[in-house]
C-alpha cells in the first residue's frame, strides 16, 4: 500500500532512501533545514572527501544511480604513506584490482538530490527545520519563521549527527544516547591541480602523512586537487589551538609535512580561513519511536572517519531498510522495527573499528613491526582466500559480510596472527615452504570463512 514518508534531511543518507523508497511507489516529503546546495550562493557544509567501498555501491546500485555517481569517483588502490625523512612508501589496500573511492560529498549528494527530484512523486522542501511531532505530523518551520505542519504515514529522520529528530526523540521516555569526543579535531587544506586538470601527486592512492600523535591526509577531486584534511589535537602542543599565528603554521608545516608544503600555496590562508571541525561518535537506541517515526545513517550512528566507512554505513543502511519492507511486505510498522534490531549491532561494531583505525592511520602504517605483520596477512589471504581475509577486506570490499561479523572475525583472526608472527625469524622465513607447514598447522583449527560468507 502506498504510504505518505516524510524525510527529514536531503543529505546523502535522506536523498538515498528517498529514491529508493519512491521507486517502490511511495510519495514523498523531504524536509531540509537548508537552502538548496545546487542554487544557493556561497553555499559551506563539509566538503571532506569520502571514501566510496563496496557497501556503498551496492546500495548504489540498488537505486540504479551507480553509473552516474562512477564518474565523478576516482579509484585509490592503496594507500600512499609519506614518511617524516622524505620517502614514500604504498601499501596496496587489497587485491590488485580492489579500490576504493574519493567522492566528493556535495557532487554525490547533489546527484543523488537530482535523481530524487527527477521521480514524480518526490518534492522538496528547502529551509524547513523540524521542530516537532506527532503519530503522524511532522512540525516544521520555514524562513520566515512560520509554522508549517506535514502529514505523514512514516516520518524518517536522515539528518545527519545533529539530527533534529533525534533531538526530538531524546526528550521521550527511555530513550538512551550517548556522544563522545575524540582529543582530536580537523582542518580542511588543498593541494590544487595543475594545468589541465592534471596532478601534483599520484591520484590513484589516499594519500598519509602518518606522524603517530596525528596526520594529515589527501584524497583527489576530479579537477586535478587533493582535499587535504589535517588531523591534530585540539589543544596542547602541537595543536590546533596553538597555531594561531602564520609563522607556527610554517614552521609545523615544514618541520612535519615538509613534502607537503611545495604543493600548497594556500597553506597559510587555507588554514586561517578554513572551520576546526570536530569528531564524534554518537550511539543511541531505540531508532524507532511510536512504531513510524525513526532515524537511520549518521541520525542514529556517527562515527569518525578513520575506516572510510560514515556514508558507506548510511548507504547500507538504506539497503538493510529495504530488505526489512521486502519481508515485511512492506509493513512499515514491522520492518522499522526489525531494521532497528539488525542494524543496531553492526552500527556499534563499526564505530568501534573505526575508532581502532585511527591508530592504525596515524601510528601504525610506519612501523616496521606493523609492516611486516599487514604482509604476513596478505600472504595468509592468497594462500588461504577461504579461511583468511583481512578485516580491512571483509569491511571494504564486501557487502555481505555484516560489520559486527567483521569486528569478531577480525579479533579471531588477531589471535592467530600473533602466534604466527612469534614463529622465530619469521621476516627471513617467508619464502620457506617448512615455515608454510608449520602455519597450516596453526591455522587447521580456524574455521573456513570468505568474502561471500
Amino acid at each position: 500500500m502506498k504510504k505518505r514518508i516524510i524525510i527529514s534531511g536531503a543529505g546523502l543518507v535522506g536523498s538515498l532512501v528517498a529514491v529508493l523508497l519512491a521507486k517502490r511507489g511511495h510519495d514523498i516529503t523531504i524536509v531540509e533545514r537548508r537552502a538548496d546546495m545546487r542554487t544557493a550562493v556561497g553555499y559551506g557544509g563539509r566538503s571532506i572527501n569520502l571514501a566510496l567501498s563496496e557497501r556503498g555501491w551496492n546500495a548504489l546500485h540498488l537505486a540504479g544511480v551507480d553509473s552516474k555517481i562512477k564518474s565523478i569517483a576516482i579509484p585509490m588502490f592503496g594507500r600512499r604513506i609519506h614518511h617524516h625523512d622524505g620517502g614514500s612508501s604504498f601499501q596496496p589496500y587489497g587485491k590488485e584490482d580492489q579500490a576504493i573511492y574519493s567522492v566528493s560529498r556535495k557532487e554525490i549528494n547533489v546527484a543523488l538530490m537530482n535523481e530524487a527530484e527527477s521521480l514524480p512523486n518526490v518534492k522538496f522542501l528547502f529551509e524547513h527545520k523540524a521542530v516537532g511531532f506527532e503519530q503522524n505530523t511532522l512540525i516544521t518551520e520555514n524562513a520566515k519563521g512560520e509554522e508549517v505542519v506535514l502529514e505523514g504515514d512514516v516520518i524518517l529522520g536522515a539528518d545527519g549527527a545533529f539530527s533534529a529528530i533525534r533531538e526530538l526523540l531524546q526528550k521521550t521516555d527511555r530513550f538512551e544516547y550517548s556522544q563522545s569526543y575524540i582529543s582530536q579535531g580537523y582542518k580542511e587544506l588543498t593541494i590544487p591541480g595543475k594545468e589541465f586538470c592534471s596532478y601534483q601527486l599520484e591520484h590513484n592512492s589516499l594519500h598519509i602523512w602518518p606522524r603517530r600523535e596525528f596526520m594529515m591526509i589527501a584524497l583527489p577531486n576530479t579537477d586535478g586537487s587533493f582535499t587535504c584534511t589535517l588531523f591534530l589535537d585540539y589543544e596542547g602542543e602541537p595543536s590546533l589551538q596553538s597555531l594561531d599565528t602564520e609563522e607556527k603554521i610554517k614552521t609545523f608545516f615544514e618541520k612535519e609535512f615538509s613534502t607537503a608544503i611545495p604543493l600548497m600555496p594556500t597553506l597559510v590562508e587555507d588554514y586561517m580561513s578554513n572551520p576546526t571541525s570536530s569528531l564524534v561518535t554518537i550511539r543511541c537506541f531505540p531508532w524507532v519511536h511510536q512504531k513510524n517515526i525513526a532515524i537511520i545513517g549518521d541520525a542514529s550512528h556517527a562515527i569518525v572517519p578513520f575506516f572510510g566507512q560514515g556514508m558507506n554505513a548510511g548507504f547500507e543502511d538504506c539497503v538493510v531498510l529495504m530488505e526489512c519492507l521486502n519481508e515485511s511486505n512492506e509493513d512499515f510498522e514491522i520492518a522499522l522495527d526489525v531494521f532497528q534490531h539488525r542494524r543496531k549491532p553492526d552500527a556499534d561494531a563499526i564505530a568501534d573499528m573505526a575508532l581502532t583505525n585511527f591508530v592504525e592511520m596515524r601510528d601504525k602504517v610506519a612501523d616496521p613491526s606493523f609492516l611486516l605483520r599487514k604482509r604476513i596477512e596478505s600472504m595468509l589471504h592468497e594462500r588461504y582466500p577461504e579461511k583468511f581475509v583481512p578485516q580491512y577486506s571483509m569491511v571494504s570490499f564486501s557487502s555481505k559480510i555484516p560489520y559486527s561479523i567483521a569486528l569478531e572475525r577480525g579479533k579471531i583472526q588477531d589471535c592467530y596472527l600473533d602466534k604466527i608472527q612469534q614463529i622465530q625469524n619469521i621476516e627471513e622465513r617467508l619464502e620457506d615452504e617448512d615455515l608454510w607447514l608449520k602455519i597450516d598447522n596453526i591455522l587447521s583449527s580456524l574455521e573456513t570463512f570468505s568474502l561471500s560468507s
